[in-house]
């Protein structure tokens, strides 16, 4: 019977010799869990399984700690309080000054920060303030730690000078009680929260950036719940992105142009965001959402382009496999070989960035963290780009007055604009008291719930404004011998063939869903001098409008508008090139053939 006793009573072991490590990281997890809430997220919650896990990790690492010698645990457990409530501080103080927990790009700007910066980041934001905002809760927990510690050690020494001792019979009955419940509680934990312990190992194995992204957007996707796992993440994340950065500073060796003609002197591209090719005029919507871009159509200065789909509903991939040479379905990896604009700037273009997105902000999801890592770099940015903003705007018109403030007047440019388009959620996208046009009304013929049928309208208002945004950009090269290309760089749901708006990253690519996620408006724009100028050049654009393409190809095309001539340009993989491969697969996601889903649909 003893024997039973003294088994059932190891399971009390990694909490007794751990009791006041255990209660204290229990209390200062929890309140991390409960307070950290994503503010702008509607409706948002604490992990529900918060308790449940936070039991599970602290009995686990302490049956590790347990194992150790007592003079060897109490050292490693006085480390790992003092590294979990460093890090629950950092955690707390981010989400107190930035409204978000900590994420990989405030990690990258850390590292990135100067001894100067970084006095003046404390200046600015650490203040006696933060002794009264929730950071201050961790500050009192610790300090009751150290008390509780200082008070534990005084009372066992007192208690051992005065002889005072439990039964020994007492001590084995009550500790193989304990040790039942731990053991029930534990394999309870472990059964509830096991889905979510996998979640975390699939996330943490992944060889790269994309395939960490791909991963949070499936349902049932590892939940962060407490600071060190953010802290865990954020500096696997940076790790990972470091990797291809090196990969991407070596393939800059590689750009070799043998020479620039110059064909197109300005070339522009614009890429948009989140536009479903069905809610535009140009493609037979039936409300005025593109009325400027309609009317461009209608006197032959615009020519839209008809099979045109993205290679990814991610704008982190697109990104990746647009500014790339790489074509999907080359050997090796994105970031093996060079981008575009290094081209051109190689080639003698001035080469402009301009985007409304891809600058590292404090609250910068996993999600603009990968598809910007690689542009904010700062020596990878200073190969690519010559000019670009430094500030984000809430509307997509403040890249105009970035682009009037720093445009240069160099002959030859390649200006590009990235901007907000019609990125969820679609009502933030547009000034609703001045700029909004359309309503529910508007919608007889849907059969949505009232609040649906608003942010259908809204989709469309902010399609709508984003007609103005792109007809002001080329309205500034209107007089000048220049081209404009517009591409979005994914498609979106918008209650189009179902009741679901948004992007469904892990359903299988069917026709219905390529139709609305990968389809994609595209077209090119001249000005009156380029097409006298360039005959047969915007021939040729006219001609070739209803040829297969993917964007993955752009560069090339790109290249050839610009007259650069190099071994990386490949004329079949050039849309406006008499040689383009019109039998190419288009494969979305680098898994379905688009080619064959549209034929069988």
């Amino acid at each position: 019977m003893k024997r039973l006793l003294r088994i059932l009573g190891i399971f009390w072991r990694p909490v007794s010799v751990n009791a006041a490590f255990f209660v204290f990281m229990f209390v200062l997890g929890y309140f991390c869990t409960q307070t950290e809430i994503r503010l702008h997220l509607k409706g948002a919650k604490p992990y529900e399984l918060s308790a449940t896990e936070l039991f599970f990790d602290l009995y686990l690492l302490c049956a590790v700690l347990a194992l150790l010698p007592q003079k060897i645990r109490k050292w490693i457990r006085l480390l790992l309080a003092i590294l979990l409530y460093i890090v629950a501080l950092i955690d707390m103080f981010c989400y107190v000054r930035f409204e978000s927990t900590l994420t990989p790009t405030m990690l990258m700007l850390f590292f990135e920060t100067t001894g100067q910066e970084t006095k003046e980041f404390l200046n600015s934001y650490v203040g006696w303030d933060l002794l009264t905002s929730k950071t201050g809760w961790i500050i009192l927990i610790a300090f009751l730690h150290i008390l509780w510690s200082i008070f534990s050690t005084w009372w066992k020494r007192r208690n051992q000078r005065m002889g005072l001792r439990l039964s020994p019979s007492v001590v084995l009955y009550s500790q193989s009680i304990m040790g039942v419940v731990a053991l029930g509680l534990f394999v309870y934990c472990a059964t509830e929260c096991f889905p979510n312990k996998q979640a975390m190992g699939r996330l943490m194995s992944k060889s790269n950036l994309g395939e960490v992204e791909h991963e949070l957007t499936t349902k049932g996707c590892a939940n962060l719940y407490l600071p060190i796992h953010r802290m865990v993440f954020s500096l696997y994340a940076n790790r990972l992105a470091s990797q291809q950065i090196t990969q991407l500073m070596a393939a800059t060796e590689k750009v070799q142009v043998d020479s620039c003609s110059f064909r197109s002197p300005q070339i522009v591209l614009i890429i948009g965001e989140s536009f479903n090719k069905y809610r535009s005029q140009l493609y037979g919507y039936d409300k005025p959402t593109t009325p400027r871009q309609l009317k461009r159509m209608q006197d032959s200065t615009l020519i839209a382009f008809t099979d045109v789909v993205a290679p990814w509903n991610l704008t982190s991939f697109v990104f990746k496999h647009v500014f790339s040479l790489h074509a999907i379905g080359d050997g090796g990896d994105w970031c093996d070989v060079p981008m575009f604009p290094e081209v051109f700037r190689k080639a003698g273009y001035h080469v402009t960035f301009i985007t409304n997105q891809f600058l590292p902000k404090a609250g910068e999801a996993v999600y603009d963290f990968s598809g910007g890592f690689f542009l904010n770099h700062p020596q990878l940015s200073e190969q690519l780009f010559d000019t670009r903003n430094s500030r984000l705007h809430r509307y997509d018109e403040g890249v105009l007055q970035d682009y009037d403030a720093m445009k240069e007047h160099d002959a030859h440019q390649l200006t590009i604009f990235h901007l907000m388009g019609q990125h969820v959620d679609y009502r933030g996208r547009f000034p609703v008291k001045t700029r909004r046009k359309f309503t529910p009304a508007d919608y007889p013929d849907k059969k949505l719930a009232p609040k649906r049928l608003q942010i259908n309208a809204d989709y469309d208002n902010a399609v709508l404004y984003n007609d103005s945004i792109v007809d002001e950009i080329i309205r500034r090269f209107e007089h000048q011998n220049a081209i404009v290309i517009y591409m979005p760089d994914h498609g979106e749901e918008c209650f189009n063939s179902m009741d679901y708006f948004g992007r469904n990253h892990s359903a299988t690519i069917d026709y219905r869903l390529a139709r609305e996620e990968f389809e994609i408006p595209f077209w090119i724009w001249a000005s009156e001098k380029y097409r006298q100028t360039h005959p047969y050049g915007w021939e040729a654009v006219k001609r070739y409008s209803h040829r297969p393409y993917m964007t993955d190809l752009l560069p090339h095309t790109l290249m050839f508008l610009g007259g650069i001539h190099t071994k990386d340009y490949r004329k079949e993989y050039d849309v406006l090139n008499s040689a383009y491969n019109e039998k190419r697969p288009r494969l979305l996601k680098n898994q379905v053939d688009y080619n064959k889903l549209k034929h069988e649909k």
